[in-house]
């Protein structure tokens, strides 16, 4: 690799500024989620890695890889630091301002302290964006990650990934290529040869990582590797676990119950019988902060996805939430526990007001604004051709009037079927409810329609001279200004459908994915302490940096890219979670 690429060397020389050519990678900006050709490809990517996910599961060859249980921590205190972050490989400010404070020796956080870097970096899944590729994890991870810390003297951090769903949309291909045959990223070691890993942490703690591909299931590989390494695990240990999504939010809808009983079939299976509790669950995939705390116990849910990908809201999220639920199919399931809301972020008024923000969505993704003027342009001149013909006079006869409304007709049911989909896009929905608002969606759109067709034939009949229709000013007038028009027009009324949709519940991620905020983002950072309490420091920067200038004359642990005017100020979320060990009998 080039001297200046993600695998820098200590003595590489340091780029003077930032191109392709001087950093080895290039900054890639946001993800536009709602640009046609990213909801495409996103798509039919999804829909393959569902469909041969079952057929050829990357997991199960992984059983013939080396099977390795990793350790962390200082053997003389006892203690150990560590750092989680997630859905991280989204747009180039947001990606680099997270990497750059996890890179930092230390952060001074206000009401904190001074917090010492990680030991090993967690990635809980979602490295990249919108696609898993050797080249989009180069151009939006690797190569961020080892701009932040491009090399360090003495003990290295290491770096271990779990996969999320868009890592799995090319069957971890690119994702065990990256994250599995020991190449570092700059000054991040990796030391994982699977997809899922188990860590041995210090006071009895451990950290098992989970692949469950699509919250489907745990394959007998996986299985066999966890049950030799819970061996180790002895009556009291405790045990935070990760996972590729926090299955416990959603444990009372049908799809969020049959993820959530895979976890708690693992719990039963390997945890329990071997003494051993969950006392942590940690995920990311919700692109928010959000912690439930075990009522009456010191069990703890904690999502944190904000490590790059655009903000989510939180004011959708269940105040408690009952785990296992009622409808478990795990007959060994342990007792139920409510588990309350204890910590949320953005904070609930705050995430609504973010709704507005979707008004922009044109302007945020151009290329939504094009397709829905071309749509919509073909459905307005199918109307056009049902109420007046090609331009001409009215169609008479019964079969004549069929024929001309036809096409309008069938572009319409496409509209009312594309429509009553997107509504129904999160699985949380309720069918009926989403086929409503589709309907109901579409049928402002079609009404839309039918009066640009009336307004234009009325302008073409009564108001524009016929010496205009001759000549090119009309045919530019409809084959550019139109889909102009209507394109603008229409996307508002899916901002404003996307407004009013989220406050029941619908649609919520396109609300925001359609408005790719970058802002308030974070990670968690992990504290063993000698006593064997564990401490979570869930840390945001409410601003990311949007300019930066290469630093050519940094020493060779500085990151390759500063802040250009600002200064980036990590903040606690909230205050440190404190866990402690469950009471064992010999203590």
């Amino acid at each position: 690799m080039s001297a200046r690429g993600a695998d820098t060397p200590a003595q590489a020389e340091r780029p003077r500024e930032i191109t392709p050519a001087e950093l080895g990678f290039t900054p890639q900006p946001a993800v536009r989620w709602l640009a046609p050709g990213v909801l495409v490809a996103t798509g039919v990517k999804a829909l393959l890695a569902t469909i041969f996910g079952a057929y050829a599961d990357k997991r199960e060859l992984q059983g013939s890889l080396p099977a390795r249980v990793y350790r962390h921590g200082d053997d003389e205190t006892g203690e150990v630091w560590f750092d989680f972050v997630a859905d991280l490989g989204d747009g180039f400010n947001a990606t680099y301002t997270v990497a750059s404070l996890l890179a930092a020796d230390e952060l001074d956080v206000p009401s904190a302290g001074k917090l010492p870097r990680g030991e090993m970096l967690i990635m809980g899944g979602d490295q990249v964006y919108p696609a898993a590729s050797v080249t989009a994890y180069r151009n939006r991870t690797k190569g961020v990650y080892a701009a932040a810390l491009p090399h360090v003297d003495g003990k290295r951090p290491t770096l271990y990934a779990l996969p999320g769903n868009h890592d799995w949309y090319d069957g971890l291909t690119a994702f065990l290529r990256v994250f599995a045959q020991g190449r570092p990223f700059g000054g991040w070691d990796t030391a994982q040869t699977r997809s899922y890993f188990a860590i041995q942490l210090p006071q009895r703690w451990w950290l098992f990582a989970l692949d469950t591909q699509f919250d489907d299931h745990i394959d007998a590989p996986q299985l066999a590797y966890f049950t030799e390494a819970a061996k180790q695990l002895r009556e009291g240990d405790s045990v935070i676990l990760c996972t590729p999504s926090p299955s416990w939010v959603d444990a009372h809808t049908s799809r969020g119950a049959e993820a959530w009983d895979t976890i708690e079939y693992f719990d039963t299976t390997i945890v329990r019988p071997a003494g051993a509790t969950i006392r942590v669950m940690l995920s990311g995939d919700k692109h928010h902060y959000s912690r439930y705390a075990e009522r009456g116990g010191g069990r703890q849910e904690v999502t944190c996805g904000l490590g790059g990908g655009y903000l989510t809201t939180t004011d959708e999220l269940p105040e408690s939430v009952v785990l296992p639920p009622p409808t478990t199919r795990i007959r060994a399931a342990g007792p139920s526990t409510r588990y309350d809301l204890a910590a949320r972020y953005p904070e609930k008024r705050q995430s609504r007001r973010f709704a507005a923000g979707i008004l922009r969505l044109p302007f945020r993704n151009p290329g939504f604004w094009g397709v829905a003027g071309i749509i919509q342009s073909l459905i307005v001149l199918a109307v056009l051709y049902g109420l007046a013909g090609p331009f001409g006079d009215r169609p008479r006869g019964f079969f004549a009037l069929v024929a001309s409304w036809t096409p309008a007709v069938l572009l319409a049911v496409l509209v009312v079927v594309g429509w009553v989909a997107f509504a129904r896009l999160d699985l949380r929905t309720s069918r009926l409810r989403g086929t409503v608002f589709g309907v109901a969606h579409a049928a402002v759109h079609l009404g839309l329609s039918l009066a640009w067709g009336l307004l234009i034939t009325e302008l073409y009949r009564d108001v524009i001279p016929d010496d205009v229709l001759s000549n090119w000013v009309s045919f530019v007038v409809i084959l550019v200004g139109l889909p102009t028009v209507l394109g603008l027009v229409h996307s508002e009324v899916v901002a404003v459908y996307l407004m009013i949709a989220s406050r029941f519940g619908i649609n919520l991620n396109e609300l925001m994915a359609g408005q790719s905020i970058e802002d308030h983002k974070g990670f968690l950072r992990m504290h063993i302490a000698a006593d064997g309490t564990l401490r979570i420091y869930p840390i945001k920067v409410e601003k990311v940096c949007r300019r930066w200038v290469a630093d050519p004359d940094g020493a060779p642990g500085d990151p390759l890219l500063r802040p250009h005017g600002v200064q980036l100020r990590p903040q606690l979320i909230e205050d440190p979670v404190v866990v402690t060990p469950r009471d064992e009998p010999n203590r």
